[in-house]
């Protein structure tokens, strides 16, 4: 369990804020974690309420919405280094803009929020948000949940700066029929793997500045499996998948 974050009040005193759920999601490392939330609408995670949380009434009314914010805690990352400025991916990791201009982990406070969709809720040995369209560590810290509310929350007209769009599909993902029999037998207790495979990989994980083709085979963990694959003339070519 992480330990509760300490803020400073304006009389010198500290409030302590502690986690209320934990994500358990197929992303097991940080490596293939999509870069922003939506972008695999598919993918399943489940937030899972901590005690005193995990009670009925605490999400009474939840089911009504079919979207949610999550306010998360980067519990993954190391401390922040001081730096005002990054590289985002989206601008190749050549061009510096400042921390509060972008979206990334590298934050002076560790804290992301994400907006998924909320699937169904699940009341059996406590309480499960079962959720889609998360770009989220298993095990990720959640501090607070909120419902989102369409005529607030979007703003069509918003400008988005370099990242107008969403990014876009840039491999083509090969994955020869023995190793698709393969994944049919994981995906008995892994629901949609093959699928995911394909959109994690399809969407390019590799650091921007190693996008050149290059000999190296690249790894990507997907519940408890290794996703191994290489990269040529822009087709991946998923090489093996194995438990870690």
């Amino acid at each position: 369990m992480q330990q509760p974050i300490h803020t400073a009040k304006a009389d010198g005193t500290s409030t302590a804020f502690s986690p209320v759920a934990v994500i358990r999601s197929p992303f097991h490392e940080k490596f293939g974690i999509p870069r922003q939330p939506g972008l695999i609408r598919d993918v399943p995670a489940q937030v899972v309420l901590l005690p005193p949380f995990n009670r009925k009434e605490a999400v009474r009314g939840l089911e009504d919405f079919t979207h949610i914010w999550l306010i998360v805690q980067f519990h993954a990352c190391p401390p922040f280094d001081g730096s005002m400025t990054v590289r985002p991916p989206r601008l190749g990791g050549n061009k510096r803009m400042g921390v509060f201009a972008t979206r990334g982990t590298h934050r002076p406070n560790p804290i992301g929020m994400s907006v998924v969709t909320l699937v169904r809720i699940d009341y059996e040995e406590g309480i499960t948000l079962h959720i889609k369209g998360g770009d989220l560590l298993d095990g990720t810290p959640v501090y607070d949940i909120k419902p989102y509310l369409h005529y607030a929350d979007a703003v069509h007209e918003a400008k988005s700066g370099f990242a107008h769009s969403p990014p876009q599909i840039e491999l083509r993902v090969e994955i020869s029929k023995e190793l698709r029999e393969r994944c049919k037998e994981f995906e008995k207790i892994r629901p949609g793997l093959l699928s995911l495979i394909c959109q994690v990989i399809g969407l390019d994980p590799r650091p921007a500045f190693k996008k050149k083709d290059d000999v190296r085979i690249y790894g990507v963990k997907l519940y408890d499996l290794d996703v191994r694959f290489k990269v040529k003339d822009g087709v991946a070519t998923v090489v093996e998948v194995v438990p870690c």
